[in-house]
């Protein structure tokens, strides 16, 4: 089962998702807005994807900008603004078994299939 962090707001996730489920794949959809994911699953995630937490980060954010740009952050830091701050993640994120993508764009989904 493929596993999509899910922003319904954002036209890339709503393409990501809708190619997933024309795919024949089954998925499952966290919308990490409403159900915000906690500092280790965050962490498990970042793992997954092989970056730095930094690289998850929505730079142009204004929560981002008001708060945290230009500031010397450590990873846990980081990890902890976006659990805080979920919309600061970036989307959409699939998840198979060990593997994990930040789907942008949408073809990079067949990274994990």
């Amino acid at each position: 089962m493929i596993t999509i962090y899910h922003n319904p707001r954002c036209g890339k996730s709503r393409e990501c998702l809708a190619f997933l489920e024309t795919s024949n794949q089954q998925v499952e959809v966290i919308k990490y807005l409403e159900t915000p994911l906690n500092f280790n699953e965050l962490t498990e995630i970042i793992r997954k994807l092989k970056i730095e937490p930094i690289a998850l980060i929505r730079t142009k954010e204004a929560i981002w900008i008001d708060n945290f740009k230009g500031k010397t952050l450590s990873d846990k830091e980081i990890i902890q603004s976006m659990v805080d701050y979920p919309i600061l993640m970036e989307r959409p994120i699939a998840v198979y078994g060990e593997k994990a993508i930040i789907a942008r764009p949408l073809e990079r989904i067949n990274e994990i299939l």
